[in-house]
């Protein structure tokens, strides 16, 4: 059984959002400099990374990661492929042939390069999802939506797309790295850091064949 860790190592180089704080990575004790133990502190956003986002995110009101249903992160998937184009819109969703049923869908585009490629400066014209492909999602009973870059929306309308997944409780995944993962039917698995009323956590992804 071959497993795919979709997950981005989280390191200094590591690309965040723009404005959000810088990681922050120190030892402040390390065998290596005589002491008793090596301990790592870490200083992040709840969005670094591979993570999900919680309700609270967008929604006045809205529930915390802690809600979020595990049955819904884990279970079977569908990768499909939408390479070669600008956003994923609905009618881009449309042509994917994506079978009635499907409730898991991580979406790989020309993203997934990136994280390849090694680059560590933010990329503004990411591929992301449209308002009329949030609701296509919606309408087709989708309740998870992965995608490979840092947000589900585009750089320039984070607001419609994420109320629209949100409201209806559909859990967006983000920064997942997609590269090298074959379209088709997997079981996937995604698990949040449990952070009590936190609006998204870092989380670890993985997908397997049985």
């Amino acid at each position: 059984m071959k497993i795919y860790d979709l997950t981005l190592p989280i390191s200094p180089s590591l690309i965040v959002w723009p404005d959000d704080p810088p990681l922050q990575f120190s030892q402040p004790y390390h065998l290596d400099r005589g002491d008793i133990c090596t301990v790592t502190r870490l200083s992040l956003s709840v969005h670094t990374g591979t993570h999900v986002d919680a309700p609270a995110h967008f929604i006045a009101g809205g529930a915390g990661v802690e809600t979020l249903d595990l049955h819904t992160l884990m279970g079977p998937a569908l990768v499909v492929e939408a390479l070669g184009v600008s956003q994923v819109t609905a009618v881009v969703l449309d042509n994917l042939a994506i079978p009635p049923g499907t409730k898991r869908l991580l979406i790989k585009t020309n993203n997934s390069a990136r994280w390849a490629a090694g680059e560590t400066k933010f990329y503004e014209e990411y591929v992301a999802i449209t308002a009329d492909g949030a609701q296509w999602l919606v309408d087709q009973g989708i309740k998870l939506v992965g995608v490979d870059y840092l947000s589900v929306a585009p750089f320039t309308a984070l607001t419609a797309c994420h109320q629209i997944l949100l409201q209806q409780e559909i859990i967006p995944v983000e920064g997942l790295n997609l590269h090298g993962i074959p379209p088709g039917p997997y079981h996937f698995i995604c698990l949040p850091l449990l952070i009590q009323g936190s609006d998204g956590a870092p989380c670890r992804a993985i997908l397997w064949q049985a």
